[in-house]
């Protein structure tokens, strides 16, 4: 007799792409949270394609430029604008210097500052998830912030901190209590920094030291405090996509591990990535999309990635991204007014932070194309 058994019902289709990263959003723990998990190897939605090809490293002994803030400004400023013109990144030492009179040039800070992050990311997974965001409101903890928008996820999670130019009465609050001390003394001290090197790099361009803090631009500010945790594949993901700033300037704090990269083309037109190795003492100080307009060109802003290593150890920094407070419809950015004239005519147009910013998140991470959006036709 013929057997009347069913056929079996067919396989459930494969979770589509969507559905995996809703998936890894919904758990609210983060890449850390794989690492928890034991995942041996590095999960589909974080693969990137031939992520370290492309184009080669630098020679062993190349390096971004230094500027040293014990220097007399003049020298200082001549040499901050020289790095801003020609890498668009630079090494900042004694920049203590720079710091109220209060702050002691040895308080261990940033230091303290990456152990309170790197404690919150570490903490069980059930006591970070209460602070897994993607909502705006002064304070998320996420992973990706381009996570729906990138072809492929990066190693990394991240508190993200908005300081300016409209700080939430609570602010201090939504802070997660692990590093919420820590990270508001780093903001200051990084501030005082910012003020010190945007009076600099006025000088650079033969403006007033006041003109580029005249504009706001140190009035609005954005902490990230990125947490990027030991990979079982590092050959196969990155940290952070090559990606251009949108800010004027950025202030960041590395520790120990390394792994950032600045793309540079040097005299003989040759592009490679240049390993930015962290210096004991130093901050990392790069040019931002809005200061290579407001600059006219004069400034450069580059693309840098940071990539994985073989180190059991996780990497943490803390950047601040500078850029104008002063927003509204009526209030314009673009070359500056000093800057231009019929010998160096504008090359951007004028824009409202709104249309900018737009811009800006309407992209992944990795488009190339933001600067071009405001540029005027040669």
């Amino acid at each position: 007799m013929a057997s009347s058994s069913l056929p079996a019902p067919a396989p459930a289709p494969a979770p589509g792409r969507a559905e995996l990263l809703k998936a890894f959003d919904d758990k609210r723990t983060g890449v850390r949270g794989l690492v928890e998990s034991g995942v041996s190897s590095v999960p589909e939605l974080f693969r990137h394609p031939d992520p370290y090809g492309s184009i080669p490293l630098a020679p062993p002994g190349a390096s971004i430029p230094v500027v040293d803030l014990s220097l007399p400004p003049h020298l200082a400023a001549a040499a901050a604008a020289s790095a801003a013109r020609t890498w668009g990144f630079f090494h900042l030492v004694n920049y203590h210097h720079a710091l109220p009179a209060a702050a002691d040039a040895a308080d261990d800070y940033p230091a303290r500052a990456f152990a309170a992050v790197r404690a919150f990311n570490e903490l069980p997974a059930a006591e970070r998830a209460p602070h897994y965001s993607r909502t705006t409101g002064g304070v998320n903890y996420s992973s990706n912030v381009d996570l729906y928008n990138s072809p492929a996820a990066s190693w990394r999670d991240t508190i993200q901190i908005l300081l300016g130019p409209n700080r939430c009465p609570d602010l201090a609050d939504r802070i997660p209590a692990a590093c919420r001390a820590e990270v508001l003394e780093w903001e200051a001290r990084a501030t005082a920094v910012a003020r010190a090197l945007l009076g600099l790099l006025s000088q650079g361009l033969g403006l007033r030291p006041e003109a580029l803090e005249d504009a706001s631009c140190a009035d609005g500010k954005l902490m990230v405090c990125h947490y990027y945790p030991h990979c079982p594949e590092p050959e196969r993901t990155m940290g952070l996509v090559p990606h251009t700033d949108p800010g004027v300037l950025t202030v960041l704090a590395q520790d120990g591990v390394g792994g950032l990269q600045v793309k540079h083309q040097d005299e003989d037109g040759k592009i490679s990535w240049v390993d930015v190795k962290p210096v004991p003492g130093a901050l990392v100080i790069n040019v931002g999309d809005l200061l290579q307009i407001m600059s006219n060109d004069k400034y450069t802003s580059v693309e840098h990635r940071v990539v994985m290593n073989t180190r059991e150890e996780p990497r943490v920094s803390i950047g601040i991204f500078f850029s104008p407070g002063k927003r509204g419809d009526s209030v314009f950015y673009g070359p500056l007014p000093e800057l231009v004239s019929s010998e160096n005519p504008p090359k951007y147009r004028n824009f409202t932070m709104s249309e900018f910013y737009g811009t800006f998140f309407s992209r992944d991470l990795a488009s190339k194309a933001l600067l071009d959006n405001f540029k005027l036709s040669s």
